[in-house]
């Protein structure tokens, strides 16, 4: 093949990447989302993978381009006011109270939770975060990462994506996902504080592991990581399995959370929607009797 030819292909790759939406948002000199056979591809997807390998927590630092955290920040900040706060106490596994179980069982560890969502049907079809979301090149990337054939966006008309809104003196409590991993996009960085922590693998498929939950409840960090997101950062979690809270933030906090499921059907259950964004749909009461396969709870 000629150096005339190689230099034509080159060009042609150059703006079909131009072109590209995804190119508007995210830095793909730093993450080549887009060249997926390349080996900067490859490298970047193993980066990731290692990180989750770890400790189930990968952060992908200054992922959105620089020239677009300004509008990023100001869209999220936009959309802030139309948050559901879910002033009420939770356990860390978002689930009711049981009599039946000793008193100082995690599961009866009530929490103040003061945090506001805003739904995903309250996010414009338009909006960074949106367009970021639905993007099956983004997904692929994604899925890459976590060593996942294919992952799905959630079936939730109201989960899925959600802006999580934290007002100035305020904390996200220690608490478990109900899927199995998320994808967050921090979208403003408080001025202080708004620490991200989690107790790695802390629970397993069919094993809760109460004991060391308990542990981190009743304030022993000793396994406790903690990780402070900047605007523009995307982070990769297996927070199923890692329980997790953000510590206390001095001024606004605000930070996407882009669901993804391995099957085409995720929903939140019936309670935890209730809980969190106050309100349910019909698609949640159909699907209330679904059961999980991993033994958990929440």
């Amino acid at each position: 093949m000629s150096q005339a030819t190689l230099a034509t292909q080159a060009t042609e790759q150059d703006v079909t990447t131009d072109r590209h939406p995804l190119a508007r948002f995210i830095d793909l000199e730093r993450y080549p989302i887009l060249e997926r056979d390349s080996d900067a591809y490859q490298a970047a997807v193993e980066g990731v993978r290692q990180q989750l390998r770890t400790d189930g927590c990968a952060l992908l630092s200054k992922f959105i381009r620089e020239d677009l955290i300004e509008p990023l920040r100001k869209e999220s900040e936009a959309l802030a006011p139309q948050a559901f706060y879910s002033d009420n106490n939770v356990n860390p596994y978002v689930t009711p109270d049981d009599p039946s179980l000793p008193e100082d069982h995690p599961a009866r560890f009530f929490q103040h939770y003061t945090n506001g969502f805003v739904a995903r049907d309250l996010i414009p079809e338009d909006a960074i975060v949106q367009q970021l979301y639905r993007d099956p090149d983004f997904q692929r990337f994604v899925a890459d990462c976590l060593e996942e054939p294919v992952i799905y966006e959630f079936a939730d008309p109201i989960a899925g994506l959600v802006i999580n809104v934290m007002p100035d003196d305020t904390e996200l409590p220690w608490h478990f996902d109900t899927n199995e991993f998320i994808v967050s996009l921090m979208t403003r960085r408080p001025n202080e504080g708004g620490e991200f922590q989690y107790a790695p693998n802390i629970r397993r498929p069919g094993d809760e592991n109460f004991a060391a939950v308990q542990r981190v409840l009743e304030g022993d960090h000793t396994e406790v990581e903690s990780l402070t997101l900047n605007t523009g950062d995307l982070q990769l979690f297996k927070g199923r399995y890692s329980m997790h809270r953000v510590d206390a933030a001095k001024g606004q906090r605000l930070c996407t959370l882009l669901g993804y499921a391995k099957t085409p059907d995720m929903m939140g259950s019936l309670e935890h929607t209730k809980r969190i964004y106050g309100r349910v749909t019909q698609q949640h009461i159909d699907a209330d009797n679904q059961r999980r396969h991993d033994a958990l709870m929440g």
